[in-house]
């Protein structure tokens, strides 16, 4: 069994330097947070350090800087939030294990907290080659002197097999933080112990990018709800037509024998009945509510595309979640950011906000979704801090990061 955070604060942690792996990978606009919902998750393990006495490290990445400094991706911003957000004493590096981190790792008072530059900055970060990872590894270790310890808290990275991650694992003694754990036993929960009618909300514009989890999920859950894009490869794949909507040609074949299998092993794949169709992908086009067994039977012929799931579908979904007890959601069902489109996802929200049930939502663009449409973390069960993570876990896969710990 994995050692938590608690077994850490319990062995004593005043005086010792703590590396801590965060997930800092916020939106920006320059340099404003745009959201600030993983700044605020990897706050409690860091607070706990602080208080502790420890000398708090903290090493996380932001976008996807192509393994070179690039200011647009720094971690400053995120750095700042963090401050701003807490009392804690947050001093910043200009690099990752640099002159500067070294420097300021060895210049830390008890309590004090020092975040290094984004990780993704040195390519060893994300090497294939384990030689390369590890060498950043042990460069991040050293930046804890003689007693170190690491700590393992970002569950948005723990799919992946990266330097910060899993190889400094290996090296340092390691403790799981709160965040993955809660993650990793909300999930488990989900998954092997739900309590029925266990609901999915599917979501988000490509089938291929869920096939393993729905695959994984038949069987699983009750009912599995299809919107976003990727519900016109279903559609399709029922022989409908689907006008110019974003489909996924070369998985029709693999839908139908999801539909043909779901029945036959207890689960029901559920679509929509009608679909918001726009004349093009902007947020003032000219639509129209169409029923699926005639997308095209309307003013924009075949040359429309679905942007949501229509009004009577998002009542029908909304009334699933109501009488479920158990509801993971991951993905969009409309494109949200326009608001003619975002009927069907605010229709999901709701019904999670306002229902009985145990709700997950699961990550990246679901979170996303519910903050921009003016919801808040509380009204919702648990809002996992990683999209791809969840996914991987729901699959049925190994994490990495979690995994190296136990």
């Amino acid at each position: 069994m994995a050692k938590s955070l608690d077994d850490l604060l319990n062995e004593g942690v005043a005086g010792r330097t703590v590396l801590v792996r965060s997930d800092l990978n916020v939106p920006l606009d320059g340099s404003t947070v745009t959201d600030d919902g993983r700044v605020r998750a990897s706050l409690p393990v860091i607070q706990k350090l602080s208080d502790a006495g420890a000398r708090v490290i903290v090493t996380a990445h932001l976008g996807r800087p192509k393994g070179e400094p690039n200011p647009k991706y720094s971690i400053a911003p995120a750095a700042a939030k963090l401050a701003e957000l807490s009392d804690l004493d947050v001093v910043t590096a200009t690099d990752v294990t640099g002159p500067d981190a070294q420097a300021k790792a060895a210049a830390l008072t008890d309590g004090q907290v020092l975040v290094v530059e984004n990780v993704r900055f040195d390519a060893r970060e994300t090497s294939k080659v384990e030689e390369e990872r590890t060498e950043l590894a042990k460069e991040l270790a050293a930046l804890t002197g003689s007693n170190g310890a690491f700590v393992g808290d970002a569950f948005g990275a723990v799919h992946r097999k990266h330097a910060s991650v899993y190889d400094v694992a290996k090296i340092l003694p390691a403790y799981l933080g709160d965040l993955v754990k809660t993650e990793v036993d909300v999930l488990t929960k989900v998954i092997s112990n739900p309590e029925r009618p266990f609901i999915v909300v599917m979501g988000g514009s490509k089938v291929s990018d869920k096939l393993a989890v729905i695959e994984n999920l038949i069987g699983k859950a009750d009912k599995l709800l299809i919107g976003g894009g990727m519900v016109f490869t279903f559609l399709k794949a029922q022989g409908y037509s689907i006008g110019g909507s974003l489909v996924e040609d070369d998985q029709v074949e693999t839908v139908k024998g999801y539909l043909e299998k779901a029945p036959a092993e207890g689960t029901e794949i559920v679509l929509p009945t009608d679909v918001v169709y726009a004349a093009e992908f902007k947020a003032d086009a000219k639509n129209e509510v169409r029923p699926v067994e005639d997308i095209e039977g309307g003013e924009l012929g075949a040359s429309g595309m679905g942007l949501d799931i229509g009004p009577d579908s998002a009542k029908s979904f909304a009334e699933e979640i109501s009488a479920a007890k158990t509801i993971f959601w991951n993905g969009p069902v409309g494109v949200f950011e326009m608001e003619a489109f975002a009927g069907g996802t605010k229709a999901v929200a709701e019904a999670l906000a306002n229902g009985s049930g145990m709700s997950v939502i699961g990550g990246g663009d679901s979170a996303a979704a519910v903050r921009t449409l003016g919801f808040s973390d509380d009204q919702f069960g648990h809002i996992s801090t990683g999209g791809g993570a969840s996914l991987e876990f729901i699959e049925g896969k190994d994490l990495p990061g979690v995994s190296v710990i136990g």
